[in-house]
């Protein structure tokens, strides 16, 4: 491990590597295609496969095939090993030296406040799967979960088929519109207790971390706002999206967090997270 660590510091001190690693973890557990790498951060074919080919030879990058398809991952269990050895060896085991200052000062397993959670779902235009996200969550579990969602480029309206579909599940859709992230960043936003991403070009997006240290998830999916064909087929896939969302929202309100530490409770989520209905390229 100490003869990987300058070569990995090395390899991450290079801006656009750190960028593509930065972009994995905050997909992880996802295995996200080169295309999809090469154009959510601008880069040739042959120059994110050099930076790839680097990241993978220290360890913190895997490959994996899926068809046709070159998928990558950061491998977390090298990450980890890197960052505990710095905390051990750097910082002599000290996290009041090391942690983020707005972490708890404590190497042990933090629980999470027995309280009711706020809980952010984020989307690119906020008209359809975090919309549905919001709305499911608050109509299942609104006793134990506050729940919000905002786009990262939201249009000025709610699409009418996801409109439908909430209406017919008997949602109330008084309450909802299309919100910009930046209107829960500021110091009157609540502080939240869990951020979910549910479309993988928001996930990809450089976003500032969030106050407090929220616990995190990827929910990618298709998106139905993109499906073809008649309005029938249309509805269909805000359907199926709805009821994609419906499944990992009944998971992780099922989770008793509550009786989870913070890092077993992450664990869980990421486990959510691999549930089959990820966006494809």
């Amino acid at each position: 491990m100490e003869t990987l660590i300058p070569s990995r510091l090395s390899t991450l001190g290079h801006p656009q590597r750190l960028a593509i690693f930065r972009l994995l973890v905050r997909r992880y557990p996802d295995r996200v295609p080169a295309g999809e790498l090469a154009d959510a951060l601008g880069l040739k074919a042959s120059t994110l496969s050099a930076y790839l080919s680097t990241l993978m030879q220290v360890g913190l990058v895997t490959q994996e095939r899926v068809a046709t398809s070159l998928r990558y991952s950061v491998d977390m269990t090298e990450v980890r090993q890197t960052f505990d050895y710095l905390l051990l060896d750097c910082c002599r085991g000290r996290p009041d030296l090391c942690a983020p200052a707005s972490m708890p000062n404590s190497s042990e397993p933090q629980p999470m406040l027995d309280r009711k959670y706020n809980v952010l779902f984020i989307c690119t235009g906020n008209s359809a799967r975090s919309i549905f996200a919001e709305s499911i969550l608050r109509k299942t579990a609104g006793d134990k979960f506050n729940a919000y969602s905002a786009g990262t480029r939201p249009g000025s309206q709610l699409n009418p088929f996801a409109v439908q579909v909430l209406k017919d599940k008997g949602h109330d859709i008084s309450v909802l519109r299309s919100k910009d992230v930046s209107e829960f960043s500021g110091p009157q936003a609540p502080q939240f207790d869990f951020v979910f991403t549910v479309c993988n070009q928001a996930a990809n997006e450089e976003c500032p971390a969030w106050d407090g240290q929220p616990v995190t998830g990827h929910w990618g999916m298709p998106d139905p706002v993109k499906a073809e064909g008649n309005d029938a087929q249309k509805a269909l896939a805000f359907q199926e999206a709805y009821g994609a969302l419906k499944q990992r929202i009944d998971l992780f309100t099922a989770l008793g967090i509550r009786s989870l530490d913070r890092l077993t409770l992450q664990g869980r989520i990421d486990d959510i997270s691999r549930s089959p209905s990820e966006e494809t390229s």
